[in-house]
């Protein structure tokens, strides 16, 4: 909306920074801060009176009791945020703006129903497995067929420290696109269990993908760097800003001792958000290197189930996802969430340079 100001700067010559991707990304990442820190707590205040709290569940460590009751679906006012700034900063004549907010929202539309069905039961079984995945399945199916048949995209994959070598995938890239985009979702929602966890390396990989997002979308810099170049991928910057910013004003109130959770409403939509803007700049795999403590946390949980069965009943880890094996070790919350994000930090770093070895 507010991109649209750039065709009176022959009258106003101060309104041509409309005209700049940066600008706008900066703009966005703001405004969507200042909608969560200003709306917080009356959104909070809103939760609580509705009684939409945290559900605990059983099996789970024993100082999470505590936080049974506490508001959860904060990711509402995180994707209200997103969508608002992105409609004001954004280029809307983008289909791929509008294809990263459509496949964030549907995906927050799954996690909405999985949680209001917990709130409901009182019990931390909200969606069956089957029909959430399901539900998965079809929103990440639209963006991969989307894009494979959209004129500037192909099956070819691009690879992190290889130059020169895109293998092409052909139409096995669209289920390749439906793994990514649903894997990112559900890593992000299995992270999500401490207070600050999932919000933090949700700014820190947010903001890589800014990155790479703009560089994708510029012709110059991306042949440059040796990337695929991306036509329009600049704007996706913008959407990634908003998130940014977004989880940057939740972290606000999600930081220890956390006022608010963002319920699978949130972890469920934002980890689509990072799954479609990796397909969307060809930036795929790169993805387990930025988002890696989300892999990790995926990885605990398949290799715990996994070798549970096979074994007969034995675990790997104290328990899983990964972050309760350290609480059962003794390490409390805030230094389990704080380490993280440092392991999160430098996977960013590594990430960052991959721009210059290929």
């Amino acid at each position: 909306m507010l991109y649209l100001l750039y065709s009176l700067h022959a009258h106003f010559s101060a309104l041509n920074v409309f005209r700049y991707i940066t600008f706008r990304t900066i703009g966005c990442a703001v405004t969507a801060f200042l909608i969560m820190y200003l709306f917080g707590p009356l959104f909070i205040r809103l939760l609580q009176k509705m009684q939409i709290g945290q559900v605990i569940r059983e099996d789970g460590p024993q100082t999470h009791f505590s936080k049974k009751g506490v508001p959860t679906m904060g990711g509402v006012l995180i994707l209200g945020a997103m969508t608002v700034s992105t409609l004001l900063w954004a280029n809307l004549g983008s289909s791929l703006v509008w294809l990263v907010t459509g496949a964030t929202l549907f995906f927050g539309l799954i996690g909405s129903i999985d949680d209001l069905k917990k709130v409901r039961k009182q019990n931390s079984r909200g969606l069956s497995a089957r029909g959430k995945m399901l539900l998965q399945i079809f929103g990440a199916l639209a963006v991969g067929v989307y894009l494979y048949l959209h004129p500037v995209y192909d099956g070819h994959l691009s690879l992190p420290f290889i130059k020169g070598f895109r293998p092409d995938l052909g139409w096995w890239y669209i289920p390749f696109a439906v793994i990514v985009i649903i894997g990112a979702s559900n890593a992000v929602n299995l992270t999500d269990g401490l207070d600050g966890l999932a919000a933090g390396p949700l700014v820190i990989s947010g903001s890589v993908y800014v990155i790479f997002s703009y560089v994708a979308g510029h012709a110059i810099v991306a042949d440059y760097l040796q990337i695929p170049f991306v036509p329009g991928a600049g704007e996706v910057a913008v959407v990634c800003g908003a998130m940014v910013g977004a989880c940057l004003g939740f972290l606000w109130f999600n930081a220890y001792p956390a006022q608010v959770f963002m319920g699978d409403v949130g972890s469920l939509a934002l980890g689509s958000t990072l799954g479609t803007v990796s397909i969307i700049i060809k930036q795929e795999f790169l993805l387990a290197i930025v988002g890696g403590i989300f892999v990790m946390e995926a990885l605990s949980v398949i290799l715990q189930v996994g070798y549970y069965k096979i074994s007969g009943g034995k675990r790997i880890f104290l328990m899983a996802p990964f972050h309760h094996h350290f609480e059962k070790k003794g390490w409390v919350e805030p230094k389990v969430v704080v380490r993280f994000w440092i392991v999160s930090i430098i996977l960013g770093l590594v990430a960052l340079a991959t721009l210059k070895l290929r």
